[in-house]
């Protein structure tokens, strides 16, 4: 599966369980584990694991592979690993205090020049 119809079809499955705040970080130049990082909030753990079991289910339908979950069992945070894509599904207490979006943000994607003397 294309990395843009994996985006896709991960957007649209978080959306349709009513995820809040999706966020779609290109991360192809911060690392070499994966393309994209999806970030995703649901109001409770239970919401949580329905947006995770729902992103896991759309993309085996579309012919896509899920490598692992975890965090499953608090509902906390559950990550869904689809190998170029990274999702992670938080309760927003959890999103605020971790704060994935500025981290991954604020990395350079290129190094800064030397000051001159």
């Amino acid at each position: 599966m294309e990395l843009d119809q994996l985006q896709q079809t991960v957007v649209n499955a978080l959306e349709d369980v009513k995820a809040i705040d999706i966020e779609v970080i290109d991360t192809s130049k911060l690392t070499a584990l994966f393309d994209r990082m999806i970030i995703a909030s649901g109001n409770s753990g239970r919401q949580t694991r329905a947006l995770a079991r729902n992103v896991q289910d759309e993309v085996k339908k579309a012919g896509g592979k899920v490598t692992s979950v975890e965090g499953e069992d608090s509902g906390d945070w559950v990550l869904v690993d689809l190998g170029s894509i990274v999702v992670h599904i938080m309760q927003p207490a959890v999103r605020a205090y971790y704060n994935l979006e500025e981290l991954w943000k604020a990395a350079p994607s290129r190094p800064k020049p030397a000051a001159k003397p």
